[in-house]
């Protein structure tokens, strides 16, 4: 829900008063368009703001969120692929969606209006996390402004939102902290994911998807059942990672759009002040000038380097690389890539070890720079580097080791530069081993639900 607040504040049926539902994936299986949190908002007069899954579902969607501001009350529909049923709402490409469908309410115990527009008004770049009840029993948010330093344990909303009301006691105390077990990590790393809870009457008994049966044909209702699981489904949002291009040059230019387009902060750097002051780098976060590893040291001193960062070299001199690349791999960043040959990667990696960086830390380092994508303009350059970057965000930062450690996972297409079309199993891969093709099939696997983000 988080990536429709900016759009929220200007949509007209809301501005207007409408009455609207929210629409959200709470369960994703398979082979999916949209991630774990994407939402609709869908207005009394059926426009629609954002989108579920391209189109496939969005009707039957709609219909269930007309009936909701109806009577008031939440929907749950399960979206899959049929092939009995060629009329009927689903996902021709044999994924399941869970959707939960909720009205904007003012009652307490409901997703209120003022929460959401608390949400709204903060910035895009702005920390802030929203915690959502969607089990059949429950309803309402809490927003945490400070997600990485959020306590469960002492946030009275949240214990209102689980259903507590003058503590709960001893049982009720058991349920907040497992709550936070849960929870508190979620948010601190800004990850999105489903936090469940055993009732506190009962035992947990296993996803929600696992309590309906039968083949998943187009869209049916979940049913609800007295003993389910209190489920919680945490957004969080960090401030956007940084990529740090290090060179004023025709490589720099191209790189920055790229890297803006996937949601960067980009900070352009360069010791020649002629070079940064150039037009074409306006687009960019910051612009900097100043010898480009003094610059990454303060950066770091001052805690505004982290394990997202993304340094790309670009300058292509030794004078500047060599000090710097000394100074970037003894940080712990997500990528550092340097532009050159491999002539000039050699002899960067002998600088640097007579200056005393540890051979395994070379490893860390991408160079040439990017995947092999055959790039030979400034802009093919740029999508060879931010494909290698996107290829290996997600696997935690780079650390010392082998040459291949670490890098991409073995059985991912982007480890060999592969086409999607040569691949086999689920083309967003989420981990876990290679499935091999399948037929499509109407029949019903078990749901693995998709607990984190796919960016």
């Amino acid at each position: 829900m988080l990536e429709l607040m900016p759009s929220l504040q200007e949509w007209q049926p809301a501005v207007s008063g409408q009455g609207c539902a929210v629409a959200t994936v709470v369960g994703a299986a398979g082979s999916v368009p949209r991630p774990l949190g994407t939402s609709m908002i869908v207005s009394e007069a059926g426009e629609v703001l954002g989108s579920l899954s391209g189109g496939c579902v969005e009707g039957a969607v709609v219909e269930l969120a007309l009936e909701a501001m109806r009577d008031g009350g939440t929907r749950r529909g399960v979206f899959g692929y049929s092939a009995e049923d060629a009329f009927a709402a689903g996902l021709t490409c044999g994924g399941e969606l869970e959707i939960h469908i909720e009205p904007l309410g003012t009652e307490p115990g409901t997703l209120q209006r003022e929460r959401l527009a608390a949400l709204g008004a903060r910035g895009p770049a702005t920390p802030v996390a929203l915690i959502r009840r969607v089990d059949a029993h429950g309803g309402g948010a809490v927003v945490i402004p400070e997600p990485a330093a959020y306590q469960a344990e002492t946030c009275p909303e949240l214990a209102l939102l689980l259903g507590l009301s003058g503590g709960g006691g001893l049982a009720g105390r058991a349920l907040v902290q497992a709550a936070a077990a849960q929870l508190e990590p979620l948010l601190r790393r800004g990850q999105t994911g489903l936090v469940r809870l055993a009732p506190q009457d009962g035992c947990l008994s296993g996803p929600a998807a696992e309590r309906a049966s039968g083949p998943a044909a187009g869209v049916r209702e979940a049913p609800a059942t007295n003993n389910v699981p209190v489920t919680l489904l945490v957004q969080s949002r960090r401030p956007p990672a940084r990529l740090l291009i290090f060179g004023a040059n025709d490589f720099g230019a191209a790189l920055l759009p790229a890297a803006k387009l996937l949601g960067y902060d980009v900070t352009l750097c360069d010791a020649r002040p002629a070079f940064a002051a150039q037009d074409r780098f306006a687009g960019a976060d910051q612009v900097v000038t100043a010898w480009p590893h003094r610059y990454l040291a303060q950066e770091a001193a001052g805690r505004r380097i982290d394990a997202r960062t993304v340094v790309c070299i670009l300058t292509h001199d030794p004078k500047f690389d060599i000090p710097l690349l000394e100074t970037a791999l003894g940080l712990e960043v997500a990528y550092i890539g340097a532009m050159g040959s491999r002539r000039s990667h050699q002899q960067r990696a002998e600088s640097l070890l007579a200056v005393g960086v540890p051979a395994g830390e070379l490893s860390r380092l991408h160079s040439p720079i990017g995947l092999d994508l055959g790039a030979v303009t400034p802009a093919e350059v740029a999508v060879s580097i931010m494909a290698e970057v996107l290829a290996r965000r997600g696997h935690g930062p780079d650390r010392g080791g082998t040459a291949s450690a670490g890098m991409y996972r073995s059985n991912s297409p982007s480890a060999q530069c592969m086409s999607l079309k040569d691949g086999a199993g689920p083309i967003h891969d989420r981990g876990g081993s290679p499935a091999a093709p399948q037929a499509a099939t109407p029949t019903r696997s078990p749901r693995q639900h998709q607990e984190t983000p796919w960016i």
